[in-house]
């Protein structure tokens, strides 16, 4: 059977429920990129993860959705390390929208979002009405109410990119890994995006995506986790750890900050 999740308890006391990183440390071949990464990621928080190419954003997602092994620690969920836990009951949880997607089948709009609620349907049972009606729902979240039917070949890139948002939404975990969830998008629907996972996350789900954009995450992100590429990490609110003088180092390159209509703007000088 399934592990339970839904009551994290350990030798009679209660723990605190979520995603968790225990002095986890990421590689990539013989280069360490992040050393004994330690941090939990709460309900009701978007978390976002900036850091150069290279720097290990995509491999730190990978490695606290149970993809890959980290190199040292352990990934925790409700207290339990992820390799303890069945995958099943695991994408009842836990959701993860890769950076890029790649299907080899053809299907319609619709057909590719109900892949999404297979974590909760039994072996072998078909999807319900109540299962379309909330894929048809997603998919008007994401502004596609119109291409439910549309075969998945005939979509642009952007409009694939909100399907497979689609998907993750009617796949209803409670911690939503995000992997460059604005590639392809349009400036509209990046903050459409982004704005279905801020209001998400003020509902009490948990939010960990990784971005390009530092003005984004100054948006919409309660906190930052800054990769650097050789080990280091930082973390902080966003008011405090998003700064011109962090961002400059991050990215070895001058940045500045600008105020726009009471918004943080963040460019290259």
């Amino acid at each position: 059977m399934d592990a339970p999740l839904d009551a994290p308890v350990r030798d009679g006391k209660r723990i605190a429920p979520g995603l968790a990183a225990r002095a986890v440390s990421v590689g990539a071949g013989a280069r360490e990129l992040v050393r004994e990464l330690s941090i939990g990621f709460a309900p009701g928080e978007l978390l976002t993860i900036l850091g150069r190419n290279g720097s290990g954003k995509t491999l730190t997602l990978h490695t606290l959705a149970g993809l890959r092994a980290p190199a040292g620690g352990e990934v925790q969920l409700d207290g339990r390390p992820l390799a303890q836990l069945k995958r099943r009951a695991l994408a009842r949880r836990l959701g993860l929208l890769p950076q890029d997607l790649e299907d080899g089948f053809v299907t319609t709009a619709l057909e590719t979002v109900l892949i999404g609620r297979h974590p909760h349907l039994a072996l072998w049972q078909w999807e319900t009405a109540a299962d379309e009606r909330l894929a048809l729902d997603a998919l008007a979240a994401v502004d596609l109410r119109g291409c439910a039917a549309r075969r998945t070949d005939t979509l642009s890139g952007g409009e694939q990119r909100r399907v497979a948002v689609a998907a993750l939404l009617a796949q209803q975990p409670d911690i939503f890994l995000l992997d460059e969830p604005t590639n392809h998008l349009d400036p509209h629907h990046q903050l459409v995006v982004l704005g279905l996972f801020r209001e998400l996350a003020r509902a009490g789900r948990t939010v960990v995506t990784t971005l390009h954009d530092p003005t984004l995450a100054a948006r919409f992100a309660d906190r930052v986790l800054l990769l650097y590429g050789d080990g280091r990490w930082s973390t902080g609110p966003v008011s405090s750890a998003l700064t011109a003088a962090a961002l400059s180092e991050l990215y070895h390159a001058p940045i500045i900050e600008l105020t726009q209509d009471g918004r943080r703007v963040f460019v290259s000088a």
